[in-house]
């Protein structure tokens, strides 16, 4: 088994990261997350993906025809992979590219994808991604969001919540129960809907990060034309589970959680504990060397699915995976830096006296809400084990 890239892959690697050496932006977007509000760094971040799309370093995998590149996933595996470990800025479209426009390719018309996709990989038009309800999280399809089939249109009545990046979206790929006597699993449809519509509110939620990335929307008698359905209609929950998947995918990075660690990993050798540094204490030392594990599991299990992909091979139950371990994995790497700084870690950024930036805090309090966010932790072992592993359904 031989676990490296090839020469020219290796060679397209240092082409990136030459391109993000010499490209990066120097301040004013910093890593970035969708809870930022002001217009002026939203305009730089999509001025910053537009480059990017530009230079050929966007969607590389998809087809020709919709502006991708049509080259092999390792591609842009290796793209995001030198995304993050340039801390490279949040792309304000990631919805769009990760989530709904390989949806959109699978499934969309022909008029939907040259319609929608162009301004998904230039980040002109930004997406947000309408499917929990309050009382329909982990049960998605309880959801009761209306849309009634009136001539050419579909009226929209009901609200979403925990939509992640509302605030700044120009469009929403939702999830509508059009059948309200099907089963619960039957009867919903998925639609594209402008955000600019009239009967539309946005209400933003603090998150106890201080974010506003989360928010409440609100649908009145919202007026959407028929020809945004995805799919069949009241056949939607096929097309949302085909978005769910690339969404845990997104998720759970494995590269993620090994810069995580490896950051970690920095900051206890600079904390000292009777006299020496941190990763000297043989229970800590333990402590780190089972986070290491963890971490490269998750690049195997990586490295895996991406010989799925090559190979043209389904994933399963593969992504659920990614999500659960990956989330978790990020929440214990946050919990340990926390533990390890003691009282240091209940400083704000602001502070004199803050280590590493800050940056713990606020990655412990982020990391909770993406274990819950996307299917919950104990949602996805079900999941797992009733799909994966065949077992009986919980009762």
């Amino acid at each position: 088994m031989d676990l490296n890239f090839t020469t020219a892959e290796e060679e397209f690697r240092l082409k990136i990261r030459r391109f993000l050496e010499e490209n990066l932006p120097k301040s004013g977007l910093g890593a970035g997350r969708e809870g930022r509000e002001d217009k002026a760094w939203l305009e730089k971040s999509k001025a910053w993906q537009r480059k990017l799309y530009e230079s050929g370093y966007v969607a590389l995998a998809w087809p020709k025809e919709y502006g991708g590149q049509a080259l092999d996933p390792v591609c842009q595996t290796i793209v995001n992979d030198e995304m993050v470990r340039a801390n490279a800025p949040y792309l304000p479209g990631g919805s769009g590219l990760g989530m709904l426009g390989p949806t959109l390719i699978s499934w969309g018309t022909e008029e939907q994808k040259r319609r929608y996709l162009p301004k998904i990989l230039t980040g002109e038009e930004i997406w947000c991604q309408g499917y929990s309800e309050p009382g329909s999280g982990s049960d998605l399809a309880s959801l009761r969001t209306r849309a009634e089939i009136i001539g050419d249109e579909f009226v929209v009545n009901g609200q979403k919540v925990w939509t992640s990046g509302a605030q700044h979206a120009d469009m929403m790929f939702c999830l509508v129960r059009t059948d309200p006597d099907a089963p619960k699993h039957r009867g919903i449809s998925y639609i594209l809907i402008d955000m600019h519509s009239p009967g539309i509110t946005v209400r933003p939620l603090v998150q106890m990060t201080g974010d506003k990335g989360f928010n409440e929307v609100f649908f009145d008698n919202v007026h959407v034309p028929r020809k945004n359905l995805v799919g069949k209609l009241n056949e939607g929950w096929i097309v949302a589970n085909a978005t769910l998947f690339h969404e845990r995918n997104m998720l759970g990075s494995a590269t993620g959680s090994e810069q995580r660690f490896n950051r970690l990993l920095a900051l206890t050798k600079k904390i000292k504990r009777g006299g020496r540094a941190l990763t000297e204490d043989a229970v800590f030392r333990q402590r780190l060397a089972d986070l290491e594990i963890r971490v490269e599991a998750m690049r195997f299990h990586s490295l895996r699915q991406l010989t799925d992909q090559i190979r043209g091979r389904n994933p399963g139950v593969e992504t659920m995976i990614n999500k659960l371990v990956g989330t978790e994995l990020n929440h214990d790497l946050a919990t340990a830096a926390m533990e390890a700084m003691g009282d240091y870690s209940m400083l704000a950024r602001e502070d004199a006296s803050v280590l590493d930036h800050g940056y713990w805090p606020y990655e412990w309090m982020f990391s909770l809400g993406l274990v819950i966010g996307g299917g919950t932790s104990h949602i996805q072992k079900n999941i797992i084990a009733e799909r994966g592993l065949k077992m009986p359904k919980s009762r």
